[in-house]
């Protein structure tokens, strides 16, 4: 996969989805099937959607775009909280939760700035 250097959350969103894979089939081999593609859902398209914000037209596009990576990434985190508090799976969730945290905090800085400079 060809990244531009320096574009962080392109990497990180990628990543994490990758990750996202990983945990969805771990959840699956422990029998756990009714949150599982809801996360995978949600965890896979935060990356999608920086892509698109990649290529978008607009200014506007381009924060409509990261806005919904960012509600996307928050809906992962709200499902990743759920794991973690039900027990449904004998998976460590913690490194998740900060990778989703660090994938917000960049996505709520770039809207933000981007809405400045419109």
């Amino acid at each position: 996969m060809s990244f531009k250097e320096d574009n962080l959350i392109q990497i990180k969103t990628f990543e994490f989805a990758l990750r996202i894979i990983k945990f969805y089939t771990e959840c699956k081999s422990q029998n756990e099937f009714i949150l599982s593609k809801q996360i995978l859902r949600c965890g896979t398209s935060i990356g999608a959607n920086v892509e698109e914000a990649i290529a978008a037209q607009s200014k506007k596009d381009f924060i409509a775009k990261l806005s919904i990576a960012n509600k996307e990434a928050r809906e992962t985190k709200y499902w990743l909280r759920l794991y973690q508090s039900s027990n449904l799976v004998r998976i460590e969730i913690d490194t998740y939760l900060r990778d989703i945290e660090s994938i917000i905090n960049i996505l709520t800085r770039i809207i933000k700035t981007s809405s400045e400079n419109l």
